[in-house]
């Protein structure tokens, strides 16, 4: 089983990054957990997750709690104290068996780790999940801020539409950070065709809204694995995810993804344009639902 699947060997190659990267991967993409992994996922206050619904549609969230919701007993399995709100996108994804793409993120000390696999467990007090992949990132483009658990008082009110409102636009506008959920379209259990949920950020506006259905997510360097554009070349969906870490709004947008500029030198995607551009097909806006707060 090799680390990475034939969309991100097809954008690694591209670049010329493909032979390096067939070495990479096999010494740091990982069936299970290093022990410093397993510590870090204990220590936070949330985690970002991604997972595709019966439609094929990837949606990104992020579950919270106070530090220790998340457990390791073994270098494979990840338990997550964390029931989802019957609000957010994410629930009707979740079923035993289904593929989940996990990111732990600690902004304060740009560390991020992911662990990739399948739902192993539900109950009404969270999930388990059973660990195929698992690797850390690079800390490019993490602005560092201190998150700190904060259950919301109330049941947030969602509002759903087709297109982004002015206050959806708002929040991207003026947001240095979000989250992309992508897929392989093949579910049959290899682990490199999962699902993952990956980190973007930039100054502030960095996302830029073209329209009210329109979207243009540039793709700066980073590590090179290509995992996100990876699986967009191969099923052009993605999930995307907007916090608000001041009051609470969340933002989950399902859009359709087309790849620009991937032909470009693997430089910065300023000068040779590389990015997604995202074509809004549902919106979902839900005040004061975070449970993290700076």
């Amino acid at each position: 089983m090799t680390a990475f699947h034939a969309g991100e060997q097809a954008l690694q190659a591209l670049h010329g990054q493909r032979d390096r990267l067939a070495e990479v991967g096999a010494r740091v993409v990982r069936p299970a957990m290093p022990d410093a992994h397993r510590a870090f996922f204990a220590e936070l206050p949330w985690l970002l997750a991604g997972a595709v619904d019966a439609d094929g549609q990837p949606w990104a969230s992020a579950l919270c709690g106070a530090p220790g919701f998340i457990h390791s007993p073994e270098a494979d399995r990840l338990d997550i104290a964390a029931p989802l709100a019957a609000h957010d996108p994410l629930r009707a994804c979740l079923r035993v068996g289904a593929r989940i793409g996990l990111l732990g993120l600690q902004p304060h000390s740009r560390r991020r780790n992911r662990a990739n696999g399948q739902v192993a467990a539900l109950t009404p007090q969270g999930l388990g999940v059973a660990v195929a992949q698992s690797f850390g990132n690079c800390p490019k483009y993490i602005h560092p801020r201190t998150l700190n658990w904060q259950p919301a008082a109330s049941a947030p009110a969602l509002h759903c539409a087709a297109t982004l409102d002015a206050r959806a636009q708002a929040l991207i506008r003026q947001a240095d950070t979000c989250f992309i959920a992508s897929a392989h379209p093949d579910d049959d259990g290899q682990p490199a065709h999962g699902v993952d949920v990956s980190h973007r950020g930039g100054p502030p506006g960095f996302v830029q809204v073209v329209d009210e259905q329109q979207l243009w997510l540039p793709d700066y360097s980073g590590n090179g694995y290509f995992n996100t554009l990876g699986n967009l070349h191969l099923h052009p969906r993605a999930g995307l995810l907007w916090l608000d870490f001041v009051h609470g709004d969340m933002l989950w947008l399902a859009a359709q993804a087309e790849l620009v500029g991937t032909e470009g030198a693997a430089s910065d995607a300023q000068q040779n344009g590389r990015g997604v551009r995202l074509t809004v097909r549902e919106v979902r806006y839900a005040p004061g639902a975070l449970a993290v707060r700076e």
